[in-house]
């Protein structure tokens, strides 16, 4: 991913080049003083251009894309306050929060999990998080 960082209304935008962030007007991230918002994310490998079938990896490339984008203000996953979780099939509950614990452990955020149908089927799921730059990583 090709990240940018633009100043706009007292925000600073950060794109990683994605189409649909082009395509439907949206940033990556969000940063308003010390608060980090990260749209919503998936494990779309934007660099080899796949999506894995399995649940677990896509939430490790979910979580890669979002150190990606949170690096991009020097902040990591340890950051992270609040998470969003959509996951698409009741079957995959237990691998997604398998990989969810190894990236929090210890961080313990706050943290809504539903099941949703997702825009594209083959995504299994997807998470928005909020992070804050003054707090202890």
């Amino acid at each position: 991913m090709a990240f940018t960082t633009t100043q706009r209304h007292g925000r600073r935008l950060i794109s990683s080049g994605s189409s649909f962030e082009a395509a439907y007007s949206y940033s990556r991230a969000v940063v308003v003083g010390s608060h980090i918002m990260l749209s919503g994310t998936t494990g779309y490998d934007y660099a080899a251009e796949t999506l894995a079938g399995a649940a677990a990896e896509q939430t490790r490339q979910l979580f890669r894309n979002a150190e990606l984008a949170f690096a991009q203000v020097g902040a990591t996953l340890a950051n992270v306050v609040r998470v969003r979780m959509f996951i698409a099939r009741p079957e995959d509950y237990e691998a997604v929060m398998a990989v969810f614990t190894e990236a929090f452990r210890g961080v313990d955020p706050a943290c809504t999990t539903v099941q949703a149908g997702l825009f594209d089927p083959e995504i299994r799921v997807e998470m928005d998080m909020d992070a804050l730059l003054d707090v202890a990583a």
